[in-house]
């Protein structure tokens, strides 16, 4: 049986899901994606409060037009304490799709489906899928090896092939594509659309610093690397001087800390906070401490460019 497609999913003209970035997300971005004929997505977590959230919600509504979808990211752990009320209001709202990360998406799927809202699952591995499967996810978000933040572990189509084989929903690819080449390597190994995030750090639109933005153009692929020392869980960040010299493992503490049971939780949560507001402050101002996340697929970024071009660049 032929599964269905991402342009059939979400009523889009090309098969490319914008993908959420902390910090780097907006509405600005996701209507000009839209436009452009492609889904736009927006971690709740941006917006500091409920109200923002709605708001933000209620421009994309009356921006949106035929040939574009748009969808927000929910972090459905424990980590996250605002993850019910963010649901609410997203399917009091209404928005065409919710991606799920860092958890189980149990009762974002079935609330979501109640308010017409298609979910779709961010898994890294078969067994994660083949259990949001059973949950009745609409499609999952293959994240691979090369994706950008938190990464897989198996390569783009090797992740692909195997979930399409040993599952029945659109398997989404998340990861390596910085180019129109990218995106057809990805549609031929059975992908249903792809979830690209890196290539529009460096967009007009985005809302982080110029220096965020021209770090995507100077740096590549060989200068990505993994680096604990954000959020407790591995993450892909750009090899600034300043990564070098705090290094991307663990402190002793940290790990002593994490391999307490009662404690793990707690910890975990707190490094959390604490990086993601080290990640804040990097991506909005010019400072020396700088962790910018992104993915190998910045190779192709050459210059900072209005987002529909960098649309343009990806589907032809």
């Amino acid at each position: 049986m032929e599964k269905q497609s991402l342009q059939s999913l979400l009523q889009i003209t090309h098969p490319v899901i914008m993908a959420p970035m902390f910090l780097v997300s907006n509405t600005k971005m996701v209507i000009e994606g839209m436009h452009s004929g492609i889904a736009g997505c927006i971690p709740a977590l941006n917006y500091r409060t409920l109200e923002d959230l709605r708001a933000s919600i209620q421009e994309l509504k009356k921006a949106k037009v035929a040939g574009g979808s748009f969808g927000y990211n929910l972090i459905v752990n424990k980590s996250n304490v605002k993850y019910k009320e963010q649901l609410r209001v997203l399917c009091e709202e209404g928005v065409d799709f919710i991606i799920t990360s860092l958890g189980s998406p149990e009762e974002t799927i079935k609330e979501a489906h109640k308010a017409g809202i298609k979910v779709f699952c961010d898994v890294t591995d078969l067994a994660f899928a083949k259990k949001v499967e059973s949950l009745g996810a609409d499609a999952i978000i293959a994240v691979n090896n090369l994706a950008g933040g938190h990464r897989g572990n198996t390569a783009p189509e090797a992740l692909i092939r195997l979930l399409n084989k040993e599952t029945k929903l659109p398997v989404i690819s998340a990861g390596g594509v910085g180019s129109k080449a990218d995106l057809e390597q990805m549609m031929s190994f059975g992908a249903a659309g792809v979830s690209v995030g890196s290539p529009f750090i460096a967009s007009v639109e985005a809302g982080v610093s110029q220096e965020y933005k021209q770090a995507c153009v100077d740096y590549g692929a060989k200068d990505i690397v993994m680096t604990e020392r954000i959020s407790g869980t591995p993450c892909t960040v750009i090899n600034t001087p300043y990564v070098q010299k705090i290094g991307t493992k663990q402190t002793a503490l940290e790990a002593l800390l994490n391999k307490n049971k009662s404690l793990k939780k707690w910890v975990k949560m707190i490094r959390f906070y604490i990086g993601m507001k080290a990640t804040e402050k990097a991506a909005t101002q010019a400072t020396y401490k700088t962790v910018w996340v992104a993915g190998p697929s910045i190779e192709n970024t050459k210059a900072i460019l209005p987002l529909r071009e960098i649309v343009k660049g990806l589907v032809g």
